[in-house]
């Protein structure tokens, strides 16, 4: 019996298509993560279909699978890490408040803090402010 290679392609691109709509469509960091991951494992589907299909003697495409797996294992290791901390700092991994933590924080850069400042820059503020 000889499989097709249209059938893996055909669900290699169904679920290409779920992560991507995860990644765009989700707010929640862990979901996104696991919709990478998704992509991922479409990605992996087709190099291992493509391999078979081709009758690759050295297996290029099973290779190259094996360093994907460990690439996306070292990504949700890392990923997961980032989310757990932003998670105890902020109290939620949605991804739009991350973004708006983002901006506030540049904004934030942008204006001096009066509290910051040397002690001389303070008194010469208030001696203005005074006159």
């Amino acid at each position: 019996m000889h499989l097709h290679l249209a059938y893996p392609a055909v669900l290699a691109v169904l679920l290409f298509s779920v992560g991507l709509y995860g990644v765009l469509a989700r707010r929640n960091a862990i979901l996104v993560l696991m919709s990478v991951e998704l992509m991922l494992n479409a990605v992996n589907l087709n190099l291992v279909a493509f391999d078979v299909w081709l009758r690759d003697s050295l297996h290029a495409g099973q290779a190259l699978t094996l360093f994907v797996i460990a690439i996306a294992a070292a990504e949700i290791g890392i990923g997961l890490a980032i989310v757990l901390a932003v998670y105890r700092n902020r109290g939620s991994s949605a991804v739009d408040e991350l973004r708006d933590t983002a901006e506030s924080a540049e904004s934030a850069a942008e204006e001096p803090d009066p509290a910051h400042q040397p002690p001389s820059a303070q008194t010469s503020k208030k001696a203005e402010a005074t006159a």
